[in-house]
């Protein structure tokens, strides 16, 4: 059971508390998986501070009172955005269970649980806050978790909450990140391949999502809709390179099962795969890049 707030928003009861959550789609399916909690941590800030902030393609991001965070994971992006917008209150929303537990004690700690709220709600259900309830929803990474017949279902529920004029906003990645690793290069390889054996991806190339969002904005009711590119410069010896490298030995080990699933023998020698893409990105000279999309579209 859910209480309802008066203001729309939702609260859990102890008996959600204690119920078992719904089967994920998610690539990790191990939820209770701390490297990958940790490993989400890390993503969120490397590519929050890489795109410039929570907003940067926004010309007036205070306008936007109340939004909405789907598929948050560990909080990080909708912690960033009450940070950085003292007028914002935010709502994410993931389907585990633990990580907005975690979420709700890093909002704590940053002294922003005030404006910060996070539920546990199974997106490609039903979002469930009124029509028209936010000024923006956000949806990051949609390709970790959504496969090619789930996207008109959700942009129409991410529609729906957005009240009129609200903006929609999807960023999502090329699959194979440009690096001078050859492992790095054919460990992509295979995450492309098991995304689009999965339904995951609308073609078997490093833009099967990418190149399709627009349209997709534009078919299912986004007006306006625009785009935005990033670039992510990730060579070693920076900070940005460092939490790079942190990140990919994280998703090697937590995505293992996911790819050998979806990959099958294609995957080969797993193990020295890994070896070397680790000793490629710890040489002086490598260097990575990184790119995103962002693709936003208003309620008419």
């Amino acid at each position: 059971m859910k209480d309802e707030t008066g203001n729309g928003q939702r609260r859990d009861t102890p008996r959600e508390s204690q119920q078992q959550e719904h089967p994920s789609t998610y690539v990790v399916q191990d939820r209770e998986n701390q490297r990958e909690m940790l490993r989400l941590m890390i993503q969120d800030r490397m590519i929050t501070n890489g795109m410039g902030g929570v907003l940067p393609e926004q010309p007036d991001p205070t306008v936007f009172r109340r939004v909405l965070d789907v598929a948050c994971g560990t909080g990080g992006w909708a912690i960033e955005a009450a940070r950085t917008y003292p007028e914002m209150s935010v709502i994410g929303i993931d389907i585990s269970q633990r990580m907005m537990e975690y979420a709700r004690g890093q909002a704590a700690d940053q002294q922003v649980s005030d404006r910060v709220e996070f539920q546990v709600m199974d997106a490609l259900r039903i979002l469930e806050f009124p029509t028209g309830f936010f000024d923006l929803v956000n949806l990051r990474f949609g390709v970790s978790f959504l496969r090619t017949w789930d996207w008109p279902k959700m942009i129409s529920e991410l529609l729906r909450v957005t009240r009129p004029g609200g903006i929609v906003r999807v960023t999502d990645e090329e699959i194979i990140h440009r690096s001078n690793s050859p492992a790095l290069t054919e460990f992509w390889e295979l995450f492309q391949l098991s995304f689009y054996r999965a339904g995951h991806l609308f073609a078997d190339e490093t833009t099967g999502l990418t190149d399709h969002l627009a349209r997709l904005l534009t078919q299912h009711g986004c007006r306006n809709v625009q785009t935005k590119a990033h670039a992510l410069a990730l060579p070693a010896g920076t900070p940005e390179g460092q939490a790079y490298y942190d990140d990919v030995a994280h998703v090697v080990q937590t995505t293992r099962p996911f790819l050998q699933k979806w990959a099958g023998s294609t995957t080969g020698d797993y193990d020295g795969i890994r070896q070397r893409l680790q000793e490629e990105m710890l040489r002086p000279d490598f260097r990575a890049t990184w790119n995103l999309l962002t693709v936003w579209g208003s309620r008419s």
